[in-house]
Parts: C-alpha cells; structure tokens; sequence
C-alpha cells in the first residue's frame, strides 16, 4: 500500500510534468537519455544515492553535485527538473521518477521493455532474436532490453514481458522435468 501512494502521490505526477514538459517542447527522446544516464549514475554509485537521500545535506550542496554530474550534456529541461526536486526536497525519489518517465516514453512510443535474463552475456544477434521474439509475442513497435546475468541458470534464457514470462533456461528446464518425475511416481 505504502509503495502504490508513493508512487501516486510522488512519482506519477512529477513523471508526468516532465513528460509534459518534453513534449511541449519536443525533446522527449532527448530527455530520455538523460534521465537513463541518471538512473546510470544512481545505479553505479551508492553514496550517491546516500546524499541525495540525505536530510542534513544542504540544497545548494545537492544543487552542486547534481551540477557536476549533470554536467554540460544535460538539457536545461533536466537541470531544471533535478534542481525543482531539490528545491520540494523530492530529490530522494530521483530513481522512481526517472524511472516512471521511461515507462511513460515506452508507452508514448509503443514500446515494451523486457527483462532479459542469462546464464551468459547475449551476442547482439542472440539480443536481436530475443527482440523479434518479444515483438511477435506483444506486437509493439519496439523492444527495449534490459538484461542481467545469473550463473545459476546454468544456459538459457528466462524473459519477462510485463506478467508474462517464458523461462528457456537451464535450470528451468531441470526443473519442469523434475516436477513431471515426481507427480509420475
């Protein structure tokens, strides 16, 4: 419960006013890449994460530090926002609202993302297949990757559509045998 509000209340809206934002502008694509190669930053680095979240850091050294990492290659749109969130103290929610925007670009450009994960790092053809595959199963314009890797799966490929998941894995694969065996006995 406590997870839908804060993103009701928090995420949605000021995903929303970005993405309106953009769009009067026409620079959604544009916007996109940079909140990707914030989520990047986020996702990288850890106490970056932890200053921002900070309550005892003060704004103009959060301003700073989003500055030096926005750098020169951030549209003015996305300053903007990054200093408003600091500005509202909703800096803290960065991720989720980055987040929520992409999800808001996918669906104005009709298109899915599915997370991919492997046993091993996918060739572009194998990453290729896997966007043909997805395409077929959803009929979106485009696919959008995300893949992780985990050892465990021993070979294969599990992928997850939104609800759907299909599990051409290894580890899968033993398992279903696995489960027919014992029900056979």
């Amino acid at each position: 419960m406590k997870g839908s509000l804060v993103s009701a209340e928090i995420l949605e809206p000021y995903a929303e006013a970005l993405m309106s934002a953009a769009k009067s502008q026409n620079i959604t694509e544009q916007i996109g890449e940079d909140v990707r190669s914030l989520l990047s930053a986020l996702d990288n680095s850890e106490e970056l994460r932890q200053f921002l979240g900070n309550p005892f850091v003060k704004e103009a050294d959060k301003k700073a530090v989003l500055g030096q990492i926005a750098g020169e290659g951030v549209h003015p749109f996305t300053r903007n926002f990054l200093m408003l969130l600091v500005d509202r103290r909703r800096i803290l929610f960065l991720e989720g609202i980055a987040q929520q925007y992409l999800t808001l670009l996918r669906e104005l450009n009709q298109t899915v993302l599915a997370e991919v994960i492997s046993a091993v790092e996918l060739t572009e053809a194998q990453q290729q297949a896997v966007r043909e595959k997805v395409q077929a199963m959803t009929s979106a314009r485009a696919v959008e990757l995300s893949t992780k890797i985990d050892p465990d799966l021993i070979g294969g490929v599990i992928i997850k559509v939104g609800s759907q998941v299909v599990d051409a894995s290894l580890r899968g694969q033993l398992r279903r045998i696995g489960i027919r065996l014992s029900s056979a006995a």
